[in-house]
């Protein structure tokens, strides 16, 4: 379990340079979603790990080299911010006429020097997590191989697959859904039902206390997502989704015996216009206007 405590901002900009280039060199330029260093102690010491969050409305059939691209430049940059401290590092020392830079430390080999990256030097992991707010199956490719159209083991056996992490709705169990603690939970258990209405209610009965106080950025996430028609006063800091949606159903309810009301109008004017009565008295008799009703009939006013 992660805990919020235990993560910190990250810029979501990557960039990353070409490598064996001197000179004037183009930047590879990327924006993540999101972005959070993780630290926690294991085994008494101290370990980092970086996990992003790659958001989807709709389902990316490219996921896996997004995810990919993002992971890469994650790891350039921090080959390229080890090299700057390193020549940080060694200036410092030659400004401050330090005899050689082996008084103060090491002499960097020829591959550390070429790279930047001294051997001792270690990269924080990156995770990458696509989430995915559609109420469909994602039926995008979860890895590399899978848009490749390499099926000779011998070829497959000289690359490196990379996978896509994903977290979907309509894919997840109601067990594995629950296991979240923020309210990306009800979050995911309302888009998977959003088109089963039935489920939906014993959803919302099940959970109803975290529905009934659910955060309003979360219902922002709802509506964006599944134009459910929620209404809520964008100043509430939580929402009653329960209640909420018990006036949605009321007001389709409301409006369908509307609709059945009016069919039965209409059939009814119809009826009585094949039976000879006068306009005025049809409409007096189905409690509309006379131009409506001469609108149903087909008549010019």
């Amino acid at each position: 379990m992660i805990l919020p405590e235990q993560l910190t901002e990250r810029d979501s900009t990557k960039i990353a340079l070409p490598y064996g280039v001197d000179g004037a060199v183009v930047p590879v330029q990327k924006f993540r979603d999101v972005q959070k260093l993780y630290a926690t102690m294991t085994d008494g010491e101290m370990e980092y790990v970086l996990y992003g969050a790659e958001n989807q409305a709709e389902i990316h059939y490219a996921m896996p080299v997004k995810d990919n691209l993002y992971d890469a430049l994650e790891y350039a940059g921090q080959v390229e911010e080890a090299a700057k401290s390193h020549r940080k590092e060694m200036k410092r020392k030659k400004e401050e006429g330090e005899a050689s830079v082996e008084e103060g430390g090491k002499t960097p080999s020829a591959g550390e020097f070429l790279s930047g990256f001294w051997v001792e030097d270690r990269l924080i992991p990156s995770i990458t997590v696509t989430i995915f707010f559609g109420s469909e199956e994602w039926d995008g490719p979860l890895s590399l191989f899978e848009m490749m159209g390499v099926s000779d083991p011998d070829v497959l056996a000289c690359m490196d697959n990379y996978h896509v992490r994903l977290i979907a709705p309509a894919q997840m169990t109601d067990e594995e859904i629950m296991k979240f603690q923020s309210s990306l939970r009800e979050v995911m258990l309302f888009i998977k039902y959003s088109k089963d209405k039935e489920n939906l209610s014993r959803v919302l009965v099940t959970n109803e206390k975290r529905f009934r106080e659910l955060e309003r950025r979360a219902a922002d996430v709802i509506e964006t997502i599944i134009n459910s028609g929620i209404k809520y006063d964008e100043s509430e800091e939580v929402v009653d989704v329960c209640q909420a949606i018990r006036e949605i159903r009321m007001e389709e309810r409301k409006i369908g015996e509307q609709d059945g009301e009016l069919k039965k109008a209409r059939e009814a004017a119809e009826n009585l216009h094949e039976m000879g009565l006068d306009t005025d008295k049809i409409a007096q008799a189905v409690g509309y206007a006379v131009e409506t009703v001469k609108g149903w009939l087909g008549i010019e006013s």
